[in-house]
Order: C-alpha cells, then structure tokens, then sequence
C-alpha cells in the first residue's frame, strides 16, 4: 500500500470508521469506499480464476483510457489478440425520489458536506442512504459487466481487469460514484445550495442606506477649515444613556441600540487614525465582525437571525474573524490556490517539520489551496494574502484553530499548541 493509502487507513480507523477487507496479494484501493468497489466485483462472482486474471491484466496496465458516463464505465482491455477488447460494467442510476432522498441525508448535517469537499465519503451518509434503500456504493448483484471478447465468463478477466482499475479512480475522487449513479459533482452541489437556501429563514431587510465608502469619500474630500481635535477621552466610568427608545419598527432594543451606536464610535475614531479597513466590508461580514467584537449570546442570535446564517456557520465564521479578520472569513468560505512553486515549497518544509515533531513521515493531502496534515487533525489553507491559516478538527468538521502567518511551518507551530490530544 502506498504511504497516501496507510495515512488513509490511519485516519479512517482513528474517526471510528470500518475499514473493509483487503483482498488479493496487493490492494487496488486504500480508502473505505474505494475497497467497498472491490468487494462488490469479488463477491458478484465464485470465478476465482478470471478475478485473478482480471487483477494481473489490470496491474499490467492493460486497461486503456476509462470513460465514465450516467450508468456505465467502459474502456478498451488488451487481451490476446492485437487489438484490445471492448469491455464495460453497467450500474443502476438513481431514481429522481432516490436522488432526493440521498441529498436531504448530506445536507442534514454540515459535515457531510466538508468531507465531500476534502474527497471524502463520509461512511455515516452510506450508511443512512442504504437504510432509505439509495445505494450509493454498488450491491454486488448491480454490478452488470460486458464484453467483446467470447468468453462466457461473468465477468470475464477483461471486465474483471476494468472493475479493478476503476477502483483506484474511485479511491481518489468518490465523485465517480455519484456520477455513475447519474450526477456530477457540479450538480450534487448545485442541488446542496438549492437545499441550503431553502432552509434559511427569511432574512430581515435592512433599511436603504449610503455605502460606507461613498460616505467617507464625501467627508474625505471636503473642504475643511480647520484639522479635527483629538476624541474626547471618556470621563470616569459612566455609562452613556440614549435620550429615546429605539423605534419598534427597528427591530433594536435599547441596549441593542447602544451597542450599535458604541461601534459605530469605534470605527469613526478608526477611520481618524486611518484605518479603512472597515470600508470596504460585505454586509455579511460587517455582521461577523460584530459578532467577534461582542460577545452577547442575544447579540448573536440576532445577527444569526439577520444574516440567514445556521448558528454554526456563524460560529465558524466568527472564529475565522477573530484568528484572521475579513480575510480570514474568505479563507473560510472560499478557496485560494496558490502558485506551484509556492504549494510545494509548503509541503517539502511541512513535511520535514512534521518528521521533527511526530518522528515519523507524516503523508500531507493537498486540495487546491488546503493542506490536510496526516492525521494529525491539523490542516492549513492559503490565503489571498500569500498567508497560511490553520485549521482543526473539532467533531468531524474543519475550524479555524490559530493566527496565520506567511510561513507555513509558523501556522502548523501554532496549531500544533492548540490541538486537542488524538487518542
């Protein structure tokens, strides 16, 4: 097995996750689902002998280039003969109700979507597919090979070798499963979004104001006679009252108001010593700062409220802020690839650090801009800022864990004090 397939296998039986049986003198899968292809070919038949030369043609790389399309795989298979056979394998697509069925289970928690997102599967949602009857992974009686060849085999050692070979495309993108199944990724997520979407609540329509930019560029421009003094420094350690009620129609309460008001001083005196950082924020941002600046459990759950963001979006959001301001909110969101050169520069000192640390060669995972660590339950992702931001696992999702830095090796250190212990 590869090192990538044991750092696998070590993550999955470190989350509690059933690997499957290895089969044959060599595997063609490392991970769960990739094996569980395996033992849906190995157990639709009692032909031990074409399997067994279904692997060694597919060792031999005579499988040729693999299409994979709603309900079938195919691929030329070079057999005895000059020219390659025509084999393929057939599989059931999913049902619209099917489909259906499937998408609510992954959308019904948060980290069925991160996993997905990381190339996982997570084995949880198979699980809870096949109890609703939508078998994502193969049956061993769905699995319906085909062949040119005249071997009456079923299947015959061409068809066999293809099944193999696609194990290991399925190990590295479980997305051919749900592509056989009938949807591509971009549709699987499409069809997530929609979910999301839908079971927002209707978010509370902020009143028509001036964009925050315009405004200072308005005050900026302006002609003034005089410099500003310096604020007024607050005397003793009296609180500042408000002379009315917030209307009703605000949606504020009084002490909601203050806060308001407090932080609009904030940002005014900000603005003074030149900081305009502030300017250029989205309204969802704006909102997860204040969230960060306040912690006030009623504060949060309006801003929840007003942003149509679930409570643990905004928390992960929040955290984001905190360890990274608005940048560290579009690490959160969003993916950033960096340069070539410069992801792996990352991993050649990631993994000399990680040799010191643990005293063993640590396998690191890249997808676009994130670096999943092993399973050491760390990971850091690039920033537009050319920093790295780190990541932990907290219960089965990603959350950020430490200030970033334009160092990699920095961020893990920084990480790595904070980790929770891995049993």
């Amino acid at each position: 097995m590869s090192p990538a397939g044991s750092a696998r296998s070590a993550r999955s039986a470190g989350s509690g996750q059933r690997p499957a049986a290895v089969r044959g003198k060599r595997a063609f899968a490392a991970t769960w689902w990739g094996q569980a292809w395996v033992a849906a070919l190995e157990d639709s038949t009692l032909d031990a002998g074409r399997l067994s030369r279904g692997r060694t043609y597919a060792r031999k790389g005579m499988v040729g280039d693999i299409a994979v399309a709603p309900g079938r795989i195919k691929a030329p298979v070079q057999g005895s003969r000059p020219s390659p056979y025509r084999a393929g394998v057939r599989i059931p697509v999913l049902t619209d109700r099917q489909w259906d069925t499937l998408l609510d289970a992954v959308a019904a928690r948060s980290g069925h979507v991160a996993a997905l997102l990381d190339g996982e599967m997570p084995e949880n949602l198979v699980d809870d597919a096949r109890v609703a009857d939508v078998p994502l992974l193969p049956r061993p009686s769905e699995l319906d090979p085909e062949c040119s060849c005249p071997d009456w085999g079923y299947p015959c050692k061409h068809a066999a070798a293809l099944c193999y070979a696609i194990a290991t495309r399925v190990d590295d993108n479980p997305f051919l499963l749900f592509a056989l199944r009938g949807r591509t990724r971009e549709q699987v997520f499409a069809a997530l979004r929609e979910r999301r979407t839908a079971d927002r609540p209707a978010a509370v329509q902020a009143p028509a104001g001036v964009p925050a930019t315009a405004a200072y560029s308005r005050w900026r421009d302006a002609s003034l006679p005089l410099p500003l003094p310096d604020p007024p420094q607050p005397a003793g350690t009296r609180a500042s009252t408000l002379p009315v009620e917030p209307p009703a129609s605000s949606g504020l309460d009084l002490d909601g108001l203050q806060r308001l008001a407090g932080d609009a001083a904030t940002r005014a005196q900000q603005l003074l010593a030149g900081d305009h950082t502030s300017l250029t924020l989205t309204q969802r941002q704006d909102a997860v700062r204040l969230a960060a600046s306040h912690n006030n459990l009623e504060w949060f759950h309006g801003l929840q409220s007003g942003t149509g963001l679930r409570p643990l979006e905004l928390a992960r959001l929040t955290r984001a802020w905190r360890h990274g301001g608005a940048i560290g909110v579009t690490v959160a969101e969003e993916t950033v690839v960096p340069a070539p050169a410069a992801l792996a520069s990352a991993r050649t000192a990631l993994t000399g650090a990680l040799a010191d640390m643990t005293g063993d060669i640590v396998t690191l995972k890249a997808w676009r801009g994130r670096l999943t660590l092993g399973d050491t339950g760390l990971q850091l992702r690039y920033g537009p800022d050319s920093r790295w931001y780190p990541y932990a696992r907290e219960d089965g999702e990603w959350w950020p864990c430490a200030p970033a830095d334009s160092d990699p090796v920095a961020a893990l250190a920084a990480a790595w004090e904070k980790r929770s212990p891995i049993a």
